[in-house]
C-alpha cells in the first residue's frame, strides 16, 4: 500500500492503479460481517435486492411473501456492532402489497423517490417512496419473472418485462403504457437487462435455451442469438437454431463496462459472451449448480482488476474471476439455498438474500498491520529501491 501511495504521489502510476489495487484487496478478502446484522423482517424466502446507486445507502428487498422492505445501510450509532433497520415496508397488511411472490426490485436508475417491483401476481409496480403507494402498475397476461430499467438510458424509460409469455414487453413510464413487444423467444422469458454501455441494447434470456441482444429502435429487434458453439456446430448439422445453454436460461448480468455479458442455465454452465459480436468466450468456470426453476440474480464487481462474479451456488456464494473463470473463494453462511446477491460498489461489500429468511452482510476483512518496517520494503515500488553501491562492492 505504501509503494501504491508513494508511486502515485511521485506521478509514477496512474491515479486508478492504487483505487483498483484496494479495491481488489477488499473483494479478495470478503468474509461475513458478525458484528453487522440486517433486521429480519421476512417472514418468507428473499428473492431480489437492489441498492440504489445515487448514494449506495439504501437497500430494497423483495420476499416470497410478496412483502418489500427498504433498508438504509448507513451505521449511524457509529458504534462496530450494529443492526441496519428497516426504515419502512410494504407488508401483508399493505392495501397494495403484491398478492404473491416479489421477484425483482429494482431504484429508478437516478432518483430514490422512485422504485420498482414485480412479482408472480402478474403485475409490474412503480412506487412513490416517500408515500409508499402505487404511481403506475402494469398488468399482464403471465407470471411476472423479471423486469430491468437502464441504468445509463437518457432518452428513453423503458422498463423490460420477462413474463411467461415468450413475447418480451417494453413499458414506457412517459406514457404509462406497454409501448412495444419483442418476438422471438419461443418459451417464458426468465432474466431480462440493459447495457451498461449502450442504452438502447438489451440482454434476454428464455427457458427456450436462448439468448437474444436487441436493438430496441431496429423494426426487426434482434441483433443477435447467441451461439454456444460459435456457428460451427450449425454448419455440420440440419439444426439452425443457436443455443446459449443445454438447459433454461435464467440469469444475465452484464460486465460493468458493458463489454461482456454472463449468462447462466440449468445445465450447470456460467458463460461469459462478448456483447459486441456475440463470440462465446469459452472461458471455462467449471461446475456451476444451478437448480432454480425461476430467475437467479447474481453480480458482478466494479472498479476491480481483475474483475469478479458473485453467484448463488447452493447455500453458498460463489466468488470467481470474470476472464479467467478461476474459482476464487466459496461465502459460507447461510442455512438454504441462496436466490440473491448485490454488490455495494463504493465499500466493496456484498449483501445476499436467501430461502432462510436472511439478509446477509459480505464485508472486507480488517487490513492486518504490517509486521516490520522490512516487510514494507518488499513492495516498494522499483523507483524507490536504493540502487546506489560502493566501488569496493563493485570490485
Amino acid at each position: 500500500m505504501l509503494a501504491f501511495i508513494s508511486a502515485r504521489q511521485a506521478g509514477l502510476d496512474d491515479p486508478l492503479r492504487l483505487r483498483r489495487a484496494e479495491s481488489t484487496r477488499r473483494v479478495l478478502s470478503l468474509e461475513l460481517n458478525k458484528d453487522r446484522d440486517v433486521e429480519r423482517i421476512h417472514g418468507s424466502g428473499v428473492n431480489t435486492l437492489d441498492i440504489e446507486p445515487v448514494e449506495g445507502r439504501y437497500m430494497l428487498s423483495g420476499g416470497s411473501d410478496g412483502v418489500i422492505v427498504l433498508y438504509d445501510l448507513e451505521n449511524f450509532s457509529r458504534k462496530p456492532c450494529y443492526t441496519c433497520k428497516a426504515i419502512c415496508s410494504v407488508g401483508r397488511s399493505h392495501p397494495d402489497v403484491h398478492k404473491f411472490s416479489v421477484e425483482t426490485v429494482q431504484w429508478y436508475p437516478r432518483d430514490t423517490g422512485i422504485f420498482t417491483s414485480s412479482s408472480f401476481d402478474k403485475t409490474l409496480k412503480i412506487w412513490d417512496t416517500n408515500t409508499l403507494q402505487p404511481a403506475d402498475v402494469f398488468n399482464f397476461e403471465g407470471t411476472v419473472y423479471s423486469h430491468h430499467m437502464s441504468p445509463v438510458a437518457t432518452k428513453h424509460c423503458l422498463i423490460a418485462v420477462g413474463t411467461k409469455s415468450p413475447k418480451v414487453q417494453l413499458c414506457d413510464l412517459k406514457s404509462g403504457s406497454c409501448s412495444q413487444i419483442l418476438q422471438g423467444h419461443r418459451q417464458e422469458v426468465l432474466a431480462v437487462a440493459w447495457s451498461p454501455r449502450y442504452e438502447y441494447v438489451l440482454a434476454t434470456a428464455s427457458a427456450d435455451s436462448r439468448v437474444k441482444l436487441w436493438d430496441v429502435r431496429r423494426a426487426s429487434g434482434c441483433l443477435i442469438t447467441l451461439d454456444q458453439y460459435n456457428g460451427e456446430k450449425s454448419k455440420a448439422s440440419s439444426e439452425a437454431a443457436n443455443t446459449a445453454h443445454n438447459g433454461r436460461v435464467n440469469g444475465l448480468c452484464f460486465t460493468s463496462d458493458g463489454l461482456h455479458l454472463l449468462t447462466i442455465g440449468t445445465d450447470d454452465r456460467m458463460r461469459l459472451w462478448n456483447s459486441s459480436s456475440g463470440e462465446n468466450t469459452l472461458v471455462n468456470y467449471g461446475k456451476v449448480c444451478n437448480e432454480s426453476r425461476k430467475g437467479l440474480k447474481f453480480t458482478t464487481s466494479t472498479g476491480c482488476d481483475p474483475e469478479f462474479a458473485f453467484v448463488p451456488y447452493d447455500s453458498t456464494i460463489a466468488v470467481y474471476t470474470i476472464y479467467s473463470g478461476e474459482l476464487i473463494t466459496m461465502l459460507r453462511g447461510h442455512y438454504n439455498t441462496v436466490d440473491c446477491c448485490v454488490f455495494q460498489t463504493n465499500f466493496q461489500e456484498l449483501y445476499s438474500g436467501s430461502k432462510d429468511c436472511n439478509i446477509l452482510a459480505w464485508v472486507p476483512a480488517l487490513r492486518e498491520p504490517m509486521p516490520d518496517e522490512d516487510a514494507a520494503k518488499q513492495h516498494l515500488h522499483p523507483a524507490f529501491e536504493d540502487g546506489w553501491s560502493s566501488s569496493d562492492d563493485e570490485g
